[in-house]
């Protein structure tokens, strides 16, 4: 017999939670499809929240032609196959699973065909694409995160599977530990619901037991997992290296490697950042260690950056910076760079650079900022760590009147 998952696998938008924003009544992906207009996309998140089933449905609107392609099992031969087929059609539409382990030979392959619009391809991966997958593709495509699953959703989503597969009635606290389970991915929990749903008798101790190990891997306190990485972050922030080991201990158990890397890179710059600029080189290594040698000794150079970063000095001055000249990017329409130091204009010979390092000190005070953005200050520096007391009397000593 069929899975479960498989036989209520979402045939339209309507029956995909948590997606409302891509497939919802003005979700961007359902007004392209009404409009015929369908673009090349890159839809990526965690593992079971929808991809597949988003990808399945758009498929429902091509029914002739459109393909799919693993990109971690299929040749470049078989694109080559289904670039050739599409010959027969104005446009269709490939599917590429796992697009972040596509080859670049095999990329080459696909550039100009998705660049002249032969093909239109929805990728799918768990990865972020905006550092696993190949820029030239990527600037082709529209990218969109899919959300987690919410608990209340994932709920719904099986007291619906239950109605529809026509199962034993199951409560609410059975429901709920399966959710939480499942770390909320839609088709383990599904295949969960399909397991506890053979118990002669249902009830929340005959589940557990049914269910396995896999529950300590959500949280053996039910929180989500994606609440601990949060809460070990928080602690890092906030100095407490012991919470933050506490909560490391408690992903470890777990076992997903690549995103505890991930959040522990993210906070050596965002958390710490000028406070302690050495940290982020030596948290990278000691993530790519962890990652070499696997679990269990992985646990060794996480623990060892997870120490540094919470008892180094912090500061969040470059990430603050960033964050309030990219919002100036949304609210002015007109940022013109000064002709002086545009290219362009010098060859001209109009205008003259003063090229700073012929002048003492490598220095000599000139316009760079766009006219429109005269005198605004991104960066607040702190005086939390010393090289940035360093970076701020320089920035002082230059922005003197």
């Amino acid at each position: 017999m069929q899975p479960l998952a498989y036989r209520l696998r979402p045939e339209k938008f309507e029956d995909i939670v948590g997606q409302e924003h891509l497939v919802g009544k003005n979700g961007i992906i359902t007004n392209m499809l009404k409009k015929d207009q369908l673009c090349s996309m890159i839809l990526y998140g965690p593992p079971g929240v929808g991809k597949t089933s988003i990808a399945n449905v758009i498929c429902s609107y091509f029914p002739l032609n459109h393909y799919f392609f693993n990109a971690s099992v299929d040749q470049k031969s078989k694109l080559k196959e289904i670039i050739d087929s599409a010959n027969y059609y104005e446009n269709c539409l490939v599917i590429i699973d796992e697009i972040h382990r596509m080859k670049k030979d095999t990329q080459d392959y696909l550039l100009p065909y998705l660049e002249n619009g032969k093909i239109t391809i929805v990728g799918l991966t768990t990865e972020n694409p905006y550092s696993a997958i190949n820029p030239a593709i990527r600037s082709r495509c529209h990218i969109y995160r899919l959300n987690e699953i919410k608990k209340n959703d994932l709920i719904n989503l099986l007291k619906n599977a239950i109605i529809k597969a026509g199962l034993k009635a199951i409560s609410d606290d059975v429901l709920e530990y399966i959710a939480i389970s499942s770390s909320m991915e839609v088709r383990t929990a599904l295949n969960m619901l399909e397991v506890v749903s053979m118990l002669d008798e249902i009830n929340l101790t005959n589940a557990k037991e049914v269910i396995g190990a896999k529950s300590f891997a959500a949280d053996q306190n039910g929180l989500n997992y994606y609440d601990l990485l949060s809460a070990m972050i928080k602690s890092i922030r906030g100095s407490d290296v012991d919470a933050a080991m506490h909560y490391l201990a408690r992903l470890l158990k777990i076992g997903d490697l690549a995103i505890i890397a991930r959040r522990l890179k993210i906070s050596a710059y965002e958390d710490i950042g000028l406070a302690n600029p050495y940290v982020g080189p030596r948290v990278m290594a000691a993530c790519d260690a962890a990652l070499d040698v696997g679990l269990p000794e992985a646990r060794i150079p996480f623990a060892y950056a997870v120490c540094e970063l919470a008892l180094s000095p912090k500061s969040n001055s470059a990430y603050e910076a960033i964050n309030e000249a990219t919002a100036d990017l949304e609210t002015l329409e007109s940022m013109s760079i000064p002709p002086h130091i545009l290219n362009r204009e010098l060859k001209s010979g109009k205008y003259k650079y003063l090229y700073p390092h012929d002048y003492p000190n490598g220095y000599v005070k000139q316009q760079y900022m766009p006219d429109e953005l005269l005198g605004k200050k991104y960066f607040h520096p702190k005086t939390t760590g010393k090289y940035e007391r360093a970076l701020k009397e320089r920035y002082d000593e230059l922005n003197k009147d």
